[in-house]
């Protein structure tokens, strides 16, 4: 579910002048292995574009880096338009966004479902050309919200990336993967019927089943904090006690809790009341990336 209201901003400039790419995040110039991740990805630009020029990349988010919030998904993707858009690298809009979705997917795997707009599957494929997101519900087809739980707003210590080459040391890590394609039906279909009882069981396993992977890797990964458990253990609660509500968490300690809207302001409120919450973003469904 793309979330209108939290964003990245993205500007990217091709430039002879620059000796090599440099990029400057939330005001502060980022080095190192950042760098070279944004380097390799538009190193598929320029060979699109045919150019050897390098780039300067400007970006903002209106929310916490790297704390669980699909910061990543959200700036590869606006790196993806940005950057085809400054190369003048022609992308065919005869599929809708596929190909702005398969490319902003080579710069990370989430990215490929914030580029088209509200609720968004990715098609597995078998190739590059068919492993892409496509939107299955427009924003305004279910009117939800996510209370995003801030509990922790610095950057994990340890990233997604790594997190995943780990993964496959966990024993139930391939159980996880074999029930994959049933709980995508059950997701799909609790969606394409706003069905929220169904979507808050098969949101909440997905989620519980990824972090069980990460706890039971080589070496074992626990993004959850005390915060983190007393949430789980409260919008459980609140939903036995008729208050529909269910929880998602991405790789880190912060808890996405989703609601309809004309719950919303109970969950927040309610959400703020924890002592271990330290603030509480709200966004309904968004639209696609886009330029601006």
């Amino acid at each position: 579910m793309n979330l209108a209201g939290l964003h990245t901003r993205t500007t990217v400039s091709f430039q002879p002048s620059l000796a090599f790419d440099e990029l400057i995040i939330n005001g502060r110039e980022t080095t190192g292995r950042g760098l070279q991740r944004v380097s390799s990805f538009l190193d598929l630009i320029r060979q699109a574009a045919q150019t050897d020029l390098h780039a300067e990349v400007v970006s903002e988010n209106n929310f916490p880096s790297g704390a669980g919030i699909a910061s990543s998904a959200s700036a590869f993707a606006a790196l993806a338009v940005a950057a085809a858009a400054a190369a003048g690298v022609p992308l065919d809009t005869e599929h809708g966004t596929s190909q702005l979705s398969r490319l902003a997917r080579r710069g990370s795997g989430s990215a490929s479902r914030s580029v088209p707009a509200g609720f968004v599957e990715w098609q597995m494929g078998r190739t590059d050309s068919d492993s892409y997101a496509v939107s299955i519900a427009g924003p305004e087809y279910w009117d939800l919200t996510d209370c995003i739980a801030i509990v922790a707003a610095t950057q994990k210590k340890v990233g997604s990336t790594e997190g995943h080459y780990a993964a496959g040391t966990s024993p139930l890590q391939w159980a996880r993967l074999a029930d994959a394609p049933r709980r995508l039906d059950l997701c799909r279909a609790a969606i394409l019927s706003r069905y929220f009882d169904a979507l808050a069981d098969v949101i909440e396993l997905d989620s519980d089943m990824m972090h069980a992977v990460m706890m039971t890797s080589k070496p074992p990964l626990l993004y959850w904090t005390a915060a983190t458990v007393e949430i789980l253990q409260a919008v459980r609660e609140w939903r036995a006690g008729g208050l529909q509500a269910a929880y998602t968490v991405d790789a880190g300690p912060n808890v996405h809790v989703i609601c309809p809207t004309e719950a919303a302001a109970e969950v927040e409120k309610r959400l703020r009341a924890l002592s271990g919450v330290k603030d509480v973003l709200v966004a309904r469904p968004g639209g696609p990336a886009r330029l601006v």
